[in-house]
């Protein structure tokens, strides 16, 4: 039996998830920021 189909999806898995992370973590990073510039207000 080939392995590598199973191979690739397990790669295309991981490397959706890691982007996909990678986003969540960047927008929650935002309105973050932006709620704190909103508290300082917008000082900057």
């Amino acid at each position: 039996m080939n392995h590598w189909p199973f191979i690739t999806a397990a790669y295309l898995v991981v490397l959706l998830g890691t982007v996909g992370l990678a986003a969540l973590s960047y927008a929650a990073m935002r309105r973050a920021e932006a709620a704190a510039n909103s508290l300082k207000g917008n000082r900057e």
